[in-house]
């Protein structure tokens, strides 16, 4: 299944609290290479990471043209009021290079140690899905009066609505398991799973199951784009493009994001991997 959507390249970056300046200089080769879009993971029990708001802050100011994305934000340490106010305020500084990747959460150990509400599997999803909308009705600054939700893990009692990004911020979930799924397809703008956490067959499962959900609640499919965390599939470089393209082309991939702390590699895959995926998805496509 390929929905059409233009291919991109990001990078996913460490971020090491011991070596700061790396990863923004990382990101800035990521930027320099040609790439689409840094991300970088969001633990905020991990005293070994930077924290994820404050180095994409960070990151913004010291780039021109990337996108910058959290892959993905950890919900339940995260108020989503909260997280609407510091995404349109991010994306306003940085000129609209903002992406919001959103997950349910999953260490609940460290979530819990860390002051969070323990949740079940279900019950993250339902809250994720309470955050949404919190903040997609921050972000609507069409809408006249406050924000009041009355959620089983979260309520929001009038809060003022804006500042309003300065572009429409694709909401991306981090989802494998089919309520996660399903949300994507009815609420999400993009799907975004790690390769190496999927087994054959399951990007086309889930590739159906949110294409099921977006259309019973008369969203297109198109509607979703597909993103990859991926590392080096292949040491042969024509054989790594090719890999790409046929993810492209039979799933549905259109953002390849590449796990790596090598600024050679992320160098090869700008330079020379992603034309050379574009060029042949391009030449199906007869575009």
């Amino acid at each position: 299944m390929d929905y059409g959507h233009a291919i991109e390249f990001g990078a996913f970056l460490t971020p090491t609290a011991a070596e700061p300046a790396t990863v923004v200089a990382l990101a800035r080769e990521a930027e320099a290479a040609g790439l689409d879009l840094v991300t970088f993971q969001d633990h905020p029990y991990q005293p070994a990471f930077l924290d994820t708001w404050t180095l994409m802050t960070w990151v913004a100011a010291h780039t021109d043209r990337v996108r910058i994305a959290p892959n993905v934000l950890n919900v339940p340490l995260r108020p989503p009021a909260v997280v609407a106010r510091a995404a349109a305020s991010l994306d306003r500084l940085s000129g609209g290079r903002l992406d919001l990747g959103l997950g349910a959460g999953g260490f609940w150990d460290a979530i819990d140690a860390m002051g969070g509400r323990r949740l079940t599997p279900g019950q993250s999803v339902t809250a994720l899905e309470e955050a949404i909308d919190v903040i997609r009705g921050l972000w609507n600054t069409d809408e006249k009066g406050g924000i009041f939700t009355d959620g089983a893990y979260y309520r929001v009692r009038g809060a003022k609505r804006g500042p309003r990004p300065t572009h429409d911020i694709p909401i991306i979930l981090g989802a494998y398991r089919p309520r996660m799924l399903s949300l994507t397809g009815r609420k999400g703008d993009g799907w975004l799973p790690s390769l190496g956490h999927l087994q054959p067959g399951d990007l086309a499962r889930g590739n159906a199951a949110i294409d099921e959900a977006a259309a019973a609640v008369g969203r297109s499919p198109t509607d979703i784009r597909r993103l990859l965390n991926v590392g080096r599939l292949a040491a042969d470089e024509r054989e790594w493009a090719e890999r790409l393209s046929s993810l492209a082309l039979d799933d549905g991939v259109s953002t390849f994001i590449l796990a790596t702390d090598d600024p050679n590699l992320l160098a090869l895959f700008g330079r020379e991997i992603a034309p050379a995926v574009r060029e042949i998805v391009r030449e199906s496509r007869g575009t």
